[in-house]
């Protein structure tokens, strides 16, 4: 039985109930035009409009290329509003290419890279060529460059902003991972993020998530069963839940959430695959683990920070979830420079060394001037003085 955190980001070509993808791939608002028709839909992921190597790299890190497409299109739509890049295109001649670098205002972990590639790719008509200096997941430091993109100075600067938004969202999320995974190290518990996620971007922002040395929960309400309070009342009692889920989806996961010690044992009775420590102190989870003795994968939630989160993963409990991971990680300060062309950058040069002659010529002739007058006070004290003579 597959836990959560083995299911892809997206279960690219597999049918739901519906007959459309569950993970899910090309729709009606889709900018391939591919929607499914009779309950029938292309199985192949690349059938889209971005260049297929970028696309394959999407899907080797467990993304939809499809998906990834329609939010750069979402991205760039929303901030154009259909309208134009006023200032660019009243600031920048419409056939200048230029370099831009995407570096590292800070320290942390990068993102969503091919994502970024992904929004300018459709924004970028033209000549479009990509230099990549860095790997999502890597650590990267102030001042170093990221990715390296040589287009139409128009299209550059018009994508600039959606590409680093999603950049830096997803570079912040990553880096907040890898501070939990950090100081997990060495222990057998991972990090692992919740459905609060941003709509519309949690394949995004989970993939960010693994980025940064974190694991997945379930991403969505139909990977596994959780059964919470609200459950539990509902359904008149843990193990009644427990129990009607289990009918209904004989083959789902099922992680039941307690907020005492003595609400384990039933649900071990019961079979749950996870239990959910809601709340627990590090000395109560400590007994959990010794109550459960590896029947059952044990989660803590709540209460946890960085100061912590040793003293829990040293109590033999696997995950911590972390929801603040994609509802609150800061962005990480990622920005866009333009390179100079040669030509101006030569032309800058001589008007600098035009301007450092002008300045030691001015320079010379105040010397000068000043030597002048000196000579001229001191002749004329001289005449002074023989006159008074």
């Amino acid at each position: 039985m597959s836990t959560p955190d083995d299911l892809p980001l997206l279960q690219i070509g597999t049918p739901s109930s519906t007959g459309r993808p569950a993970g899910g791939g090309c729709g009606d608002a889709c900018g391939c035009g591919g929607g499914a028709e009779d309950g029938a839909y292309d199985l192949d992921p690349l059938t889209c409009g971005l260049d297929p190597d970028l696309a394959a790299l999407l899907v080797d890190a467990g993304l939809d290329p499809v998906q990834v497409e329609d939010i750069a299109h979402m991205a760039v739509e929303e901030d154009l509003d259909q309208g134009v890049d006023v200032t660019t295109v009243a600031t920048v001649p419409e056939n200048a290419v230029a370099t831009g670098d995407f570096t590292a205002r800070q320290a942390g972990t990068v993102a969503g890279l091919r994502i970024a590639e992904a929004v300018l790719s459709i924004v970028c008509t033209d000549e479009f060529e990509v230099e990549r200096h860095v790997e999502d997941g890597d650590r990267v430091e102030p001042g170093q460059k990221l990715l390296s993109v040589t287009t139409r100075t128009r299209d550059l600067l018009t994508g600039e902003r959606s590409a680093l938004n999603l950049l830096g969202r997803l570079s912040g999320i990553a880096t907040a991972t890898r501070a939990w995974a950090d100081v997990l190290e060495g222990t057998k518990a991972k990090v692992r993020d919740t459905r609060k996620t941003t709509p519309g971007l949690r394949a995004l922002e989970k993939f960010a998530v693994r980025c940064g040395g974190g694991v997945n929960h379930r991403m969505s309400l139909s990977d596994a069963a959780l059964i919470k309070d609200n459950h539990v009342v509902a359904a008149g009692g843990v193990a009644e839940a427990f129990r009607a889920v289990r009918r209904e989806f004989p083959g789902v996961p099922i992680e039941v959430e307690v907020d005492r010690l003595d609400q384990i044992p039933p649900i071990l009775d019961e079979g749950a695959d996870l239990i959910l420590l809601d709340n627990f102190t590090p000395e109560e989870t400590k007994e959990a683990v010794e109550l459960v003795a590896g029947r059952a994968v044990l989660e803590s939630s709540g209460r946890l920070s960085l100061e912590n989160a040793r003293a829990y993963a040293e109590t033999g409990v696997d995950y911590l979830a972390v929801g603040a991971l994609t509802h609150s990680s800061p962005v990480l300060d990622i920005g866009l420079d333009l390179r100079e062309s040669e030509e101006r950058s030569a032309d800058s040069r001589e008007s600098d060394d035009r301007s450092t002659d002008l300045r030691e010529s001015e320079e010379q002739s105040a010397n000068l001037r000043e030597s002048e007058e000196r000579t001229a006070q001191a002749a004329s004290g001289a005449a002074a003085r023989e006159e008074r003579a």
